[in-house]
């Protein structure tokens, strides 16, 4: 999902780049390369994320069965090819993810694979009993969990650090793209919460439940300082106006990821912690979810009108349009949480409503990548990633 907007002025992608109000810097003529980034991760994630919202989907869900099993075994095939392709480009060619590693850009999105096998791992618990045995289908998830779990803090901990130390970015180079890395945990407490009950023992289970506790606190407040300074730049610099755009729809996954997971967590909290203790961490779950998805409604109304803005200054289509899928997936499930425990026919239309929305996300953003890929021109990626400076274009 990283940005393909270009910098050289003999391109036409750099004119419509300067037209819809972007200010960007060009010393040279860039060098392009025909590579697989982290960032193509990011359709697999929008994908299985429509499997696991359908599979617990207010009011539809239980008609939805079939179609969740299709869409899980669509997610899982192109996670497996991503890995056999992004594993033989390490293997053959490492200068590439060495490059890709050393672009503050690029680097961001390698949060995208952990989440992706986690998003898999999840509809593996979710449905996959109902194309496989079910000890099967559970120990693809525990696989999957583990190895996502593992990339994710890897992940969380590695590119925060480079980003302190040696990544040169400009004070208004925050964007969306900043949270692919830390979010991760937060995906592995909302997954966690679905295995947690398969574990052998109560002492695993509620030493899994409080890890995946610890782990939505780490994703958690780190969003919350990466989307602080992404409303820093906004107000003060404003958006790019181009194919950077949709990654504003990356802080909705935070959110609704937040929600979805101390909903899962609280109900499992109930159900193997002392009663008291998990009364409390239940009611956690509603006090902080109801004010948390009232901000993630308010958010995706900001983004909304920043997306129009940036469709009619002609944004042209990239990866980054994937950031309209499994972000708002997670607001289906967060939506979905709070139908069960608030029991109002009118969440439970909501979340549906999301689904629906969510359809459409994902059918815009997979008939732009298959144009895309027919064309030629999506694979065609700068080897690192163009200066692009954002500003308050007042022209309409």
């Amino acid at each position: 999902m990283a940005s393909t907007e270009k910098t050289s002025s003999a391109t036409p992608e750099s004119a419509a780049v300067l037209a819809s109000g972007v200010t960007a810097i060009a010393t040279e003529t860039p060098e392009y390369s025909r590579e697989i980034g982290p960032n193509w991760f990011a359709s697999v994630m929008g994908t299985g994320i429509i499997a696991n919202a359908a599979a617990g989907l207010p009011i539809w869900g239980e008609h939805l069965t079939g179609f969740a099993v299709v869409v899980w075994l669509i997610a899982a095939g192109m996670l497996i090819l991503l890995l056999v392709i992004k594993t033989l480009q390490t293997l053959f060619k490492p200068h590439i993810i060495r490059r890709q590693l050393n672009d503050a850009v690029m680097a961001q999105f390698f949060g995208a694979p952990p989440m992706a096998m986690l998003t898999v791992a999840g509809g593996a618990v979710l449905v996959g009993h109902h194309v496989l045995p079910e000890a099967v289908a559970l120990d693809i998830g525990w696989i999957l969990w583990i190895a996502g779990t593992l990339t994710g803090l890897l992940t969380a901990v590695v590119i925060p650090y480079l980003h302190f130390t040696r990544y040169e970015t400009a004070d208004d180079a925050a964007f969306g793209g900043w949270l692919m890395p830390v979010v991760p945990p937060m995906v592995s407490a909302s997954i966690g919460a679905l295995l947690i009950p398969h574990a052998q023992s109560i002492e695993l289970q509620q030493a899994l439940l409080y890890t995946c506790y610890a782990m939505f606190g780490l994703s958690l407040m780190t969003s919350l300082i990466i989307i602080t300074l992404i409303w820093r730049r906004l107000s003060h610099a404003g958006t790019s106006g181009g194919a950077r755009v949709p990654t504003l729809w990356i802080v909705l996954g935070p959110l609704g990821q937040s929600v979805t997971a101390i909903g899962s967590l609280g109900v499992v909290a109930m159900a193997i912690l002392p009663a008291n203790v998990g009364m409390g961490f239940h009611t956690m779950a509603l006090l902080y979810g109801i004010p948390v998805w009232g901000f993630a409604f308010y958010w995706s109304m900001i983004a909304g009108l920043l997306t129009l803005r940036a469709m009619r200054r002609h944004m042209p289509f990239a990866l980054t349009w994937w950031a309209f899928t499994f972000p708002v997936g997670t607001c289906v499930t967060g939506t979905t949480q709070l139908a069960h425990y608030t029991g109002l026919t009118l969440v439970s239309w909501m979340a549906v409503a999301l689904f629906l929305g969510l359809l459409l996300a994902w059918l815009i953003a997979a008939v732009g990548t298959s144009r895309g890929l027919r064309q030629g021109q999506i694979l065609k990626v700068p080897t690192k990633a163009p200066a692009v400076r954002a500003r308050k274009g007042h022209q309409r």
